[in-house]
């Protein structure tokens, strides 16, 4: 996107969504589906290899990450970097088809804020890696034991895992992305599509 993705740096908290255009008659809210589990036991890989699965059904699909440590999307000297260093609190890009937003947000925001203030109802799902201590609907990857991350037990769906784990949700091994696909699509079918929708 040339001189025109550059992101200056913000005083609290930063979120960056690329979004596709779109509409919907949708009222009820998008979904969450949030994959947990320590640092490097595989969260991103694994939604990775989800996301294709549930797009080959027809979902459309959104992720959020959350960057405990936060990061930096700065390149200096692009337009939006000027903007941002010249004391714009949000920076909003658009080209045909997309939208990139750089904001400065509360250290506190959630998914679902990110959804009600940022995604349109032609999503189907929204796919989060981190918040284990939110009440979202989980998936809990574990690589050595079960305790090696504190999260909360309410909404948990299922554990991948190739470690026996004994408790009462299905459990899935480390290559059986499929199988978790399928369970997300029972738990959470695909929205209503509009008639104008269904004819784009």
């Amino acid at each position: 996107m040339g001189d025109e993705c550059g992101a200056g740096s913000c005083r609290r908290a930063s979120i960056v969504l690329l979004l596709e255009k779109g509409h919907s008659a949708n009222l009820m809210p998008i979904p969450i589906v949030s994959f947990v589990g320590r640092s490097n036991s595989g969260k991103t890989t694994f939604i990775e290899r989800v996301i294709p699965e549930l797009v080959r059904a027809g979902y459309k699909v959104a992720t959020v990450k959350h960057a405990g440590h936060g990061f930096d999307l700065d390149t200096e000297g692009k337009d939006s970097w000027r903007h941002k260093q010249a004391g714009a609190s949000s920076v909003v890009i658009l080209s045909k088809g997309s939208m990139a937003v750089f904001a400065d947000v509360s250290d506190q925001l959630k998914v679902e804020d990110v959804r009600d203030r940022l995604l349109d109802d032609t999503y189907d799902l929204i796919l989060a890696e981190g918040w284990k201590h939110e009440g979202y609907p989980k998936i809990v990857i574990v690589r050595d034991q079960l305790g090696e991350v504190p999260i909360s037990p309410e909404g948990l769906l299922a554990v991948v895992s190739d470690k026996p784990v004994d408790l009462t949700v299905p459990l899935f091994g480390l290559d059986d992305v499929s199988a978790v696909a399928a369970l997300i699509m029972k738990q959470f079918p695909r929205r209503a599509r509009s008639e104008h929708e269904l004819e784009a």
